[in-house]
């Protein structure tokens, strides 16, 4: 081996080291904070006395609620997109025009999705500041990782598949729906595990529609306003009177939004595996 191609190959593990090895002093000082917090209490509890003690129960239910209705909107939307795009619109110049504006989504900030998501769910379809509002406005900010994901789950089905259910005689959408469909579900997946991953932690765009500091309640209708982990955790940080007192629950509040969101990723990946395996067979 020459010797340029081993430093190039040592420069490449050095990287991957101090990747991995940041990323455990992040977690390891998360976990040795927050571990000590995390009780039966803390989870079914609202905060209490300006949230320096209590729980954190209406904001893990809040997030909780807010992802369900953004994965009901986003998925349909991401697949429905996604099977136009590679099944129906090829050569088509609206295609192109989807295409341009699913990158342009990609990079744009979210705070600007947050103004957007304002200005036309809540002001303009009148909506009014809730859970629905922000759920649709972050179901957008991940509507590309979604689209992506399933057009390249499509493109991976073999056309022989496509082909011989031609020749039985099954129509077109009867092969996207018994036989591609199917085969990319597994990908599928994954577009859905990203989006989850993205959306559990952001905040910006819930700033403008519908998240609260503080809630005595919980929400009964999407239309309610709702706390949300990734605000409650932002709220802590940066506006609390009393920061030495907050900050166990915010390292505590850290964890849970981790192993909630670990959690809902590793049901879906295990998922994922055994349709994968099924397919197979």
């Amino acid at each position: 081996m020459r010797f340029r191609e081993r430093i190039y190959i040592a420069l490449t593990g050095l990287t991957v080291v101090i990747i991995i090895g940041l990323l455990g002093f992040i977690l390891f000082d998360i976990v040795k904070n927050g571990i000590s917090v995390i009780s039966w209490e803390f989870l079914s509890q609202p905060p209490k006395e300006g949230m320096t003690k209590g729980g954190i129960f209406p904001a893990l239910y809040g997030t909780l609620i807010r992802v369900l209705l953004m994965l009901i909107f986003v998925v349909p939307t991401g697949i429905f997109t996604a099977v136009y795009l590679n099944e129906y619109g090829k050569g088509f110049e609206l295609s192109r025009w989807i295409r341009i504006a699913i990158n342009n989504l990609s990079g744009v900030p979210s705070i600007v999705f947050g103004l957007f998501g304002m200005g036309f769910f809540v002001l303009f379809l009148r909506l009014g500041a809730g859970l629905l509002s922000a759920a649709l406005t972050v179901g957008i900010l991940t509507l590309p990782v979604v689209v992506t994901s399933t057009e390249e789950a499509l493109k991976s089905v073999p056309n022989s598949y496509r082909e011989a259910a031609f020749a039985l005689g099954a129509t077109k959408w009867q092969v996207i729906r018994t036989v591609v469909l199917p085969q990319a579900l597994p990908g599928i997946l994954t577009g859905a595990i990203l989006s989850i991953g993205r959306a559990a932690g952001e905040v910006a765009p819930l700033l403008f529609t519908g998240v609260a500091y503080y809630l005595p309640y919980l929400p009964s209708s999407i239309y309610d306003q709702f706390m949300d982990l990734g605000y409650h955790i932002y709220i802590m940080t940066t506006q609390s009177f009393n920061i030495d007192a907050t900050r166990p629950i915010q390292y505590g509040s850290i964890l849970v939004l981790l192993m909630l969101t670990f959690s809902i990723n590793v049901v879906a990946i295990f998922i994922r595996s055994k349709i994968r395996r099924r397919s197979i067979r």
